[in-house]
């Protein structure tokens, strides 16, 4: 006899009560500003999940994140810190407080829509066909010369187990840059990763509980790492696709990387700023020799603005 699988499809009832969540952080980072949008979005983002998982456990949480409402309040987190840098609201891809209608950019290997696009004031869109990679022949509405002066950044998270999943999001990470920078070359390109200190336990998620795995202070066998050598494996690979010199090439990594490192399981949720908060805090080994620097939110949106000026020019957001 056939094993009968378990619906993944919510009740009506279920589906209204994610509904409501959905609605609920959205009003919140709405009326958030830039002074405060990130811990808003962080609290919020929080809050959806474990609020869906105690209506319908995995289902709920699967049902969140696929409607991908919670990352999206990362990107109106990027968009409130382009405005507080001196971007044209106007010139936001979607517009601020605004989830849908993203922008499709066509790259070397596939088309694909971006969390967050400014676009340039003194370049329009020129319709094109595609006359090289694995697009040739299709058609481009932006072309060429118009998406390369596109500034795109794009926002993702990781909230099941940390450990399981470091080399698959380096890979993806990988492939989102080659895309667009081999057919774009000079185009700058930025990622925000939120990184939870640990994930949720899943086998608690399944019976309803939002409940999240301890801090591995140690090795529990031979393969195992700990919290701090994993947290300390994501710095150095996102340090390794960042800070890009596009005359060298280097079409595999970001312009600039942005790794917000939370622990969502303290009230409130606790933010990591700085390699000496992670290490007091026994999320980074001793003697590590990683940096965070680079990788910090304070910075990140002004770096990017900053080479996009030096690399097209002054007042191309205003």
């Amino acid at each position: 006899m056939a094993k009968k699988v378990k619906s993944k499809i919510l009740t009506k009832s279920q589906d209204n009560a994610v509904t409501i969540i959905k609605e609920k952080i959205k009003g919140r980072i709405n009326s958030s500003n830039a002074a405060n949008s990130l811990t808003v979005a962080t609290n919020a983002f929080k809050f959806a999940l474990v609020e869906s998982i105690k209506i319908a456990g995995l289902k709920g949480k699967d049902s969140i994140i696929k409607s991908q409402e919670p990352i999206k309040l990362f990107h109106e987190v990027i968009k409130k810190e382009l405005i507080k840098n001196g971007v044209n609201p106007n010139l936001i891809i979607p517009p601020i407080n605004t989830g849908a209608n993203e922008m499709k950019l066509y790259g070397f290997i596939k088309d694909k829509t971006q969390d967050v696009c400014v676009l340039p004031n003194n370049c329009n869109p020129i319709n094109e066909t595609i006359s090289e990679g694995m697009l040739k022949g299709e058609n481009d509405p932006n072309g060429l010369k118009y998406t390369e002066r596109i500034l795109a950044i794009n926002a993702r998270s990781q909230m099941s187990s940390i450990a399981k999943n470091d080399d698959t999001i380096g890979e993806r990470t990988f492939a989102e840059t080659i895309n667009l920078h081999l057919r774009c070359p000079r185009m700058v390109l930025g990622e925000l990763f939120i990184l939870p200190v640990t994930g949720f336990e899943m086998e608690e998620v399944k019976i309803k509980k939002a409940t999240f795995e301890k801090v591995k202070l140690k090795r529990a066998s031979g393969k195992s790492r700990t919290t701090a050598e994993i947290i300390e494996s994501y710095i150095n690979s996102f340090n390794f696709l960042n800070n890009r010199n596009y005359r060298k090439g280097e079409d595999y990594k970001y312009e600039r990387v942005c790794l917000i490192i939370a622990d969502f399981s303290k009230r409130p949720i606790k933010i990591y700023h700085t390699k000496k908060d992670l290490i007091k805090d026994k999320l980074l080994p001793k003697n590590s020799n990683c940096s965070f620097q680079d990788l910090k939110f304070s910075s990140f949106i002004k770096d990017l603005l900053k080479i996009y000026e030096t690399r097209f020019g002054k007042g191309k957001f205003s």
